[in-house]
């Protein structure tokens, strides 16, 4: 099977708009007038599932007790993913609030975008990578060259491919970028068809927690810029800005918890089945969330380093035209 045929390609963006109807097929098909109900305004979120600052807040409540002090609650809407349907969705008017990498926001910025956004935290240093069988034989990023590496698309996964790439000496077409969605590339990983997955923490953990696999670079021995992000709806943003501003607030304390108190984040909702960490992994995952940065405002300093990664895509081909970062900032300390 020739996974880079324009098949496959065309494979792919079909298996990005199905995604797109999955996140919003619980969202109101009233857009902009599902806002507010009763005088409560209804902040529009995909579902966190069973891990992080979103779950822990969901179980417990605490994020609709932050967000009544201003008038407002949380409706859960589809569930969490890559940040390319979800950008499609805030563009539609179907979400209001989305997380994703500043990796795939260049791209997502280069489509008229109808989001904002509006706060930082810093590189995943240790759970993000180009993960490898540990039989495979491949030991340093030079051994890639004339294999095949899977990636998604303008995301995460090719900004470190490309990243790797440069570091070491390499052009990019030394190796075969193999795209696929992140939640299709376990399969074929495991079944031989690529030689090396180029991930993130929410698909790398339980790979590495199996003990068959191991990173042949982590995204801090590579340098990464691929910052986090918290995105609005820009239509939302300007009609309820202390809403943002209170949710920013409440990310940010709770993430300071979640580096303090890990294993409070992992787990949430249930210990079993697909969505639990278990295991080695389960220990890998808390000493990720135990590094991680914590969710800030964004600064100039986090600007120049978003600016950074457009100008790497750019320079690679990813991005067929520039991006100008500051226009689609939120400034969440100025709002009122």
């Amino acid at each position: 099977m020739n996974l880079l045929t324009n098949r496959a390609a065309r494979t792919a963006v079909a298996a990005a708009a199905a995604g797109l109807f999955s996140l919003t097929a619980c969202a109101s098909t009233e857009s902009e007038a599902a806002e507010e109900s009763g005088g409560t305004v209804l902040v529009r979120i995909p579902d966190p599932r069973n891990s992080g600052i979103l779950a822990r807040g969901k179980k417990d409540g605490s994020l609709d007790k932050a967000l009544a002090a201003v008038g407002a609650k949380v409706r859960w809407t589809g569930t969490t993913g890559p940040f390319a349907p979800a950008a499609q969705a805030l563009n539609a008017g179907q979400l209001d609030i989305a997380t994703g990498s500043i990796t795939s926001g260049v791209t997502a910025l280069t489509q008229k975008p109808g989001f904002k956004l509006f706060t930082a935290t810093d590189p995943d240093r240790t759970g993000e990578g180009i993960l490898v069988k540990k039989d495979s034989g491949i030991t340093t990023v030079k051994d890639l060259k004339g294999r095949k590496v899977a990636v998604n698309k303008g995301g995460t996964g090719e900004y470190l491919l490309l990243k790797a790439l440069a570091e070491n000496g390499l052009a990019a077409d030394d190796v075969k970028r193999v795209y696929l969605r992140p939640d299709q590339t376990a399969s074929v990983y495991k079944t031989g068809q690529v030689d090396a997955w180029a991930s993130w923490a929410a698909y790398s953990v339980a790979e590495l927690g199996s003990g068959a696999s191991r990173f042949v670079a982590t995204g801090g021995d590579l340098g990464s810029d691929n910052y986090s992000f918290y995105a609005a709806r820009t239509g939302f943003a300007e009609k309820h800005p202390k809403v943002l501003k209170a949710l920013s607030t409440y990310l940010h304390t709770k993430s300071t918890d979640q580096r303090a108190a890990p294993e409070k984040y992992i787990n949430v909702f249930t210990d079993r089945g697909p969505t639990a960490v278990t295991g080695e992994a389960k220990e890998i995952q808390a000493g990720i969330l135990r590094g991680s940065g914590t969710v800030d405002p964004i600064g100039a300093e986090d600007i120049r380093r978003f600016e950074s990664v457009a100008r790497f895509y750019l320079e690679r081909k990813v991005l067929a035209r520039p991006v100008d970062i500051t226009p689609h900032i939120l400034d969440i300390e100025a709002l009122g």
